[in-house]
């Protein structure tokens, strides 16, 4: 008989207690385990030389392109490829492996091969953070990975070991990358990853081949007593920015924990400084210790501090930098000084990152304000004029910490008063570094209020306060919700710096060592006994993580599951978020053997297991008793949905690379295939890179170029004359009116031609539709990872939560309304706005919320795409949901009910504009009937004729339903009743609504700028790169900056003003008064602005006239003459439409110019004269053509007799001496011949005389 009393009570609680962890852990892992594997994707880097071998892994250390790959090319004989181009390619790889618990890895492979699983990488680019030099983008390569087989010895006939490769590919101003692997949706199940592949600057290879760091020497025994009942130390580092992370705090050592993976895998370095001391009698030290106190890792430096020295070390980022800039060694800043503490700042701005040293000694109550740029570090003694303690007029002050708003440009300093009349207190103190002016926002209460049992108290000054006084020991402030939070032995928060919130959950026993803060609405807290807590943002409770209840059956059960990452000795060396989840460095001792690991803390569990054990009740039914709790949390689901297509908010770009396909039965890849993978995508990212430029191309895609003599589609008018240009996507049936796609045979079919049949040059068949660029990316069901608003612009979706209990609906819907409430909380309300509209779904017992965010206009200025975004947030909240809601996934719990997305308020990144060429030449075509191109032709940049004037468009009212780059380009109507359009400014070809309104010139041409009204239309395309293609309707400035007779040489990239004749004159008109266009029309606008693309203005023409850069052009061949002109396209100062400062710069080839007036005359008399004189010259000769005839017969026949008479006196000579010596009867034979001719030739003669005599008239 089992004895009854408390205790067995209690046992029987305790089981319930752990019978209930198992039912509700049971649901969703029997799930797991019944329908997937605990699998795991493997990722390392593997250079050339590595493909193929096993466990060989590779640093990311060289930066360099390869050109060893564009041999391979060479190879390719028969492919769509250029062979005049030269083929560069990545120096590694990414090799990828899975492995599941339990299972050999090596036959999981070839299995998930065999069954057609192909891992799909996606590799992001983190934007740098010197914009100044490198261009601002978000981009992203997907591409899948090409299985290869292992070079170890097989006995097998087909394969035994074999890995996935992909290309890793490298970004000029990128040295952060993120790697997400996930699978094909075949084969196994195994869930996405994420890896961190970041370049590491500090290693140098040496000429063994093998790697050495240059910030120290590599130590390879973790000694226990370097982390053993060490404490732990906060991480600090530029966010989303660092590749490299560095942590200090080993004892009496001057080494440090070094990573570029966030500690998968690390390195304890020990480095090469001369750990010398400076003391005097400013410097208030009494010990020397060689332990790195303070540690911060940026872009490319890395800064530490050793008792009150300060040294930084700048890596090899050719990546990063035009040339080398590495230190090569410690280079020791700041050496006059004594700095007690640094300071990090986690953001970046205005191209730069900084760092904050804290000075004691003679520069007590100075702050030495660090600025890296490229790798340049410069310090700053703040304030300028005089310290913060003549500042706040005291005597005595220590500044404890600093913290910088970039968004403010000022600093916030927690400054510790000495006054000798009274006890210490703190003041936190604002300075502007722009007016450089300080003022006290804010005095610390002496001791800490007494909540009297609420979770937060407002401090005003007139509660009442405990004994413990206030210690503040730091600040951390979160840029994208304004939070400040002021820590210590208590937790202060503020939204404006000035008023402040007591967090009464946090006791005042405690004191806080270090804040982590992720930045998205968590924060953990450590304090000075390692204990952890958890903060929600939108809540005032803290919760206890560790030491807890939860943590207690965390690792009982984590134990019992023989995790490797649990063991009874343990100590904590850091703690740091990665990609919003909290994760610890701790280093085990198990087995009397010491290891570091890196293993998450799992938030959501824990919160899971405390609900659990606090909130439940025991009630008895009949002889037992049953445990029942109750579920905070006020709904049952929630879900986002009718989100929008992410691209256009995020600003992400996205490629897709597929590797080539090879001629191998077993679909294995060989090093010439991986080789040709590897340039593919290297041209590809090539292309991108090169894409902005003024001149649109037909087909607002970067790959366009690559197919567009190996691909070709066209588009043909109703009378099949053709008006389009290169598509490449394949024909399809036109969905618009007036256009259809007419196929024409393209290349494509004969290389699948030859790849089918097993023909292909080198094995390899390159599908030219496996290298694209994605536009229609979809929204996942969640919100973005972050969201850019231009001025005015929203965003819009929709929140679905079903309540948790239904209760019946008397009347109206208040009840199940005041079950589900949904609250938005924004960061800066003065700047953006959030509309909620609620519609209750009675039947379904839901409610369906949507809301709207968006920019209120006000809060930022122009600028460039991508500069000095203002950081700003936007948080949804289920009312009541915070710590009480999870949503069981296949990875675990995810917390529900808050969702904080980051805002980025200006010009989005990769906003542009471009001219579209292509289409002003259809229309210049369809206008006038004709189009008279250059002799010497150029597609980049065509000719236009100068007598073809630009004239307005009505509104063309065609419409079609496809995205824009799905669309039929350029629709036209009938030409009879389709007006002129102004040359200079083509529509786009992807936008098929076509509202044209008015484009204003001001009339006063002394004015600097030609104002182009709100809602007027200029068609420039603009955003081409996310397929936004709509015409630009602004307000801008339009103007020639510049000009000449020869075309700039970079005219293909953008327009330089070198070797341009400036034109600094008003739109129009040259600064001598000369007018270069005029606008036809004379109706004017209320501010004396003229319409130009109205329908019933006349339009602009070009004038050129006298003194005018244009006029009077001379030609320099028997061709029309030519002249480029500079012209600005410009919306600063004036559009109020737009955050974005927009300036395109083209030039304009124009030919066909008229000559002056007076040099026409010139001319003209010149080849009067020329013609009169010829004339004149002809009539002369007619006149006297027959005495001039006779006159030469008489001279020809002199000449002639005189001839003859040679000929016969020589003929004479020489017959004599040829008879001389001959016979007697020859003689007179010949004597007689000869006599008889003489005579008769005589005779002849005498006769000739006579008739010659006969005629001669008698005078």
């Amino acid at each position: 008989m089992s004895p009854a009393g408390p205790a067995w009570l209690r046992l029987r609680v305790l089981q319930a207690l752990w019978a209930l962890l198992v039912v509700l852990l049971a649901p969703w892992r029997l799930w797991a385990i019944k329908n997937t594997q605990e699998c795991t994707w493997q990722v390392v880097l593997n250079n050339f030389e590595t493909v193929g071998k096993k466990d060989a892994s590779d640093r990311f250390v060289d930066q360099e392109p390869l050109y060893t790959v564009d041999k391979v090319f060479s190879l390719l004989v028969d492919a769509p490829i250029d062979p005049d181009e030269t083929y560069l390619g990545f120096p590694y790889y990414l090799k990828i492996n899975y492995s599941c618990k339990g299972e050999s890895s090596e036959a999981l492979v070839r299995k998930g091969h065999l069954t057609g699983l192909k891992p799909v990488v996606l590799v992001t680019f983190q934007s740098p953070v010197n914009f100044h030099r490198w261009k601002i983008e978000q981009l992203q390569i997907q591409m899948e990975a090409a299985p290869f087989r292992s070079r170890e010895r097989c006995n097998a006939e087909e394969v035994c070991l074999m890995s996935w490769y992909t290309p890793m590919p490298i970004k000029n101003g990128s040295v952060v990358m993120r790697v997400d692997v996930s699978s094909n949706g075949l084969g196994p199940f195994i869930p996405n990853k994420r890896f961190q592949v970041n370049i590491n600057g500090f290693l140098e290879r040496q000429r063994d081949n093998t790697l050495q760091f240059t910030v120290g020497n590599e130590l390879f025994n973790l000694i226990p007593r370097y982390f053993v009942n060490v404490p732990s130390r906060p991480l600090w580092y530029t966010v989303d920015q660092a590749p490299v992370f560095i942590l200090g705090g080993i004892p009496e050592e001057k080494a440090i924990l070094l990573t570029d993976t966030n500690f998968k895998d690390f390195f304890l370095v020990e480095l090469s400084i001369d750990s010398c001391w400076v003391g005097s009698f400013y410097c208030p030290q009494t010990s020397f210790t060689a332990t790195i106190y303070d540690a911060i890792a940026t872009e490319s430096t890395l800064f530490i501090r050793q008792n009150q020295l300060i040294y930084y070390f700048t890596g090899t980022y050719t990546t990063l930098h035009e040339s080398n800039r590495g230190s090569g060694r410690w280079v020791r800043v700041l050496a006059n000084e004594c700095i007690k503490k640094l300071c990090p700042v986690h953001f970046h701005s205005n191209g730069s990152e900084y760092v904050m040293a804290l000075t004691t000694g003679k520069h007590e109550g100075y702050v030495h304000f660090g600025t890296i740029t490229d790798g340049r570090v410069s310090f700053e003694l703040l304030p300028r004029q005089r310290s913060v303690c003549n500042g706040i007029l005291v005597v005595n002050c220590s500044i404890t910490w600093a913290v910088f708003i970039a968004g403010d440009y000022n600093l916030l300093l927690l400054v510790e008063i000495e006054d000798p009349s009274t006890r210490k207190y703190f003041q936190v103190v604002s300075y502007d570094l722009v007016s450089d002016y300080l003022v006290v926002l804010y005095t610390i209460p002496e001791f800490i209020p007494d909540a009297r049992g609420l979770e937060f108290l407002m401090v005003l000054g007139t509660e009442s306060y405990t004994n413990f006084p206030m210690v503040p020991k730091g600040m951390s402030y979160n840029p994208y919700n304004n939070l400040l939070f002021i820590w210590g032995n208590f937790l202060l928060q503020s939204y404006n710096s000035k008023n402040f919130i007591y967090l009464a959950d946090f006791p005042k026993e405690l004191s806080i060592k270090y804040l982590v803060n992720s930045f998205y609405g968590d924060t953990a807290i450590v304090t000075e006994t390692e204990e952890i807590w958890y903060l929600l943002e939108g809540s005032y409770q803290v919760y206890k993580l560790f030491p807890s209840k939860g943590w207690e059956v965390h690792v009982s059960l984590q134990v019992m599951q023989q995790s490797s990452l649990y063991a009874p000795n343990e100590t904590m060396v850091t703690l740091f978020y990665e990609d919003h989840r909290l994760y610890q460095l701790v280093y085990l001792i198990d087995n009397q053997q010491g290891r570091l690991v890196k293993r998450l803390v799992p938030v959501e569990q824990l919160l899971m297991y405390q609900q659990i054990s606090n909130d439940y009740l025991l009630e008895r039914q009949g002889s037992h008793l049953t445990l029942s709790f109750t579920n905070f949390c006020p709904f049952t689901v929630m879900r986002l949905r009718d989100l929008p297509n992410p691209q256009i908010y995020t600003r992400q770009e996205r490629y897709r690379a597929q590797p080539p396909r090879v001629l191998e039965p077993g679909g294995f890849h060989s090093d010439n295939s991986l080789a040709v993978y590897q340039g593919l995508v290297y041209y590809l990212l090539w292309l991108h890179s090169k894409y902005d430029k003024p001149y649109a191309d037909p087909v607002h895609d970067p790959t366009w170029r690559w197919w567009k003599n190996k691909k070709q589609d066209q588009v043909r008018g109703e009378g099949g004359e053709s008006v389009g240009g290169p598509s490449p996507d394949p024909p399809s049936p036109s969905p618009c009116p007036g256009t259809v796609f007419a196929p024409h045979p393209v290349p494509q079919d004969y290389y699948f031609y030859l790849a089918s049949n097993w023909r292909s040059a080198g094995s390899v068949h390159v599908d030219m539709a496996s290298y694209e660029k994605i536009y229609d990316l979809k929204a996942e069901n969640e919100l973005p990872e972050r969201i850019f608003l231009d001025k005015g612009t929203s965003y819009r979706f929709s929140v679905f939560l079903t309540a948790r209990e239904p209760e019946p609906l008397h009347g109206p819907s208040f009840q199940l309304q005041s079950k589900v409430g949904l609250a938005v909380v924004l960061a800066d309300p003065e700047c953006i706005e959030a509309v909620v509209k609620e519609k209750v779904l009675v039947n379904r017992n839901s409610v369906l919320f949507w809301v709207t965010l968006s920019d209120k206009r006000f809060c930022f200025d122009q600028g460039i795409s991508g500069h000095h975004l203002m950081k700003t947030s936007m948080l949804l909240k289920v009312v009541g949901s915070s710590g009480h809601c999870f949503q069981n996934t296949n990875q675990g719990p995810r917390m529900q009910g808050n969702l904080m997305v980051p805002v980025l308020i200006g010009c989005p990144p990769g906003k542009r504009l471009a001219f579209d060429i292509t289409y002003t030449l259809e229309y210049n075509r369809l206008q006038n009937k004709h189009y008279f191109d250059c002799v010497h032709v150029d597609p980049e940049m065509p000719c236009f004729l100068f007598r073809d004037s630009a004239c307005p468009a009505p509104p063309l009212n065609v419409q079609c339903p496809l995205p824009p780059l799905l669309c039929p380009p350029r629709p036209f109507l009938p030409a009879r009743s389709l007006p002129q359009h102004p040359l200079l400014f083509p529509l786009d070809h992807s936008s098929l609504l076509l509202p044209l309104s008015i484009l204003h010139f001001r009339a006063n041409c002394s004015s600097p700028p030609q104002l182009l009204r709100p809602h007027s239309l200029l068609p420039i395309l603009l955003d081409p790169r996310f397929g936004d293609g709509r015409l630009w309707q602004f307000s801008g400035q339009l103007r020639a900056e510049g000009g000449g007779r020869r075309a700039h040489p970079g005219h293909h990239q953008g327009i330089q003003r070198g070797g341009y004749l400036p034109l600094q004159q008003p739109p129009g008109q040259h600064r001598t008064g000369s007018l270069i266009w005029t606008t036809r029309n004379t109706t004017t606008t209320e501010d004396s602005a003229f319409n130009i693309l109205s329908h019933n203005s006349l339009g602009i023409e070009w004038l050129c006239m006298e003194n005018s850069p244009c006029h009077d052009t001379i030609p320099h061949s028997i061709f029309a003459s030519e002249f480029f002109f500079k012209v600005l396209v410009s919306n600063r100062g004036v559009d109020k439409s737009t955050y974005c400062d927009y300036q395109l710069t083209f030039q304009l080839h124009i030919h066909g110019l008229p000559l002056s007036a007076r040099r026409a005359f010139l001319i003209l008399m010149v080849s009067a004269s020329l013609f009169v004189g010829l004339v004149i010259l002809y009539v002369i000769s007619c006149l006297l053509s027959p005495y001039v005839v006779k006159v030469c017969n008489v001279l020809c026949w002199k000449i002639n007799n005189i001839i003859a008479w040679e000929s016969y006196i020589y003929s004479i000579a020489s017959d004599t001496g040829a008879f001389s010596n001959t016979s007697g009867i020859k003689s007179g034979e010949s004597s007689g011949g000869t006599s008889r001719v003489v005579s008769k030739v005589a005779g002849e003669n005498r006769t000739d005389t006579k008739e010659t005599l006969r005629k001669k008239p008698i005078s």
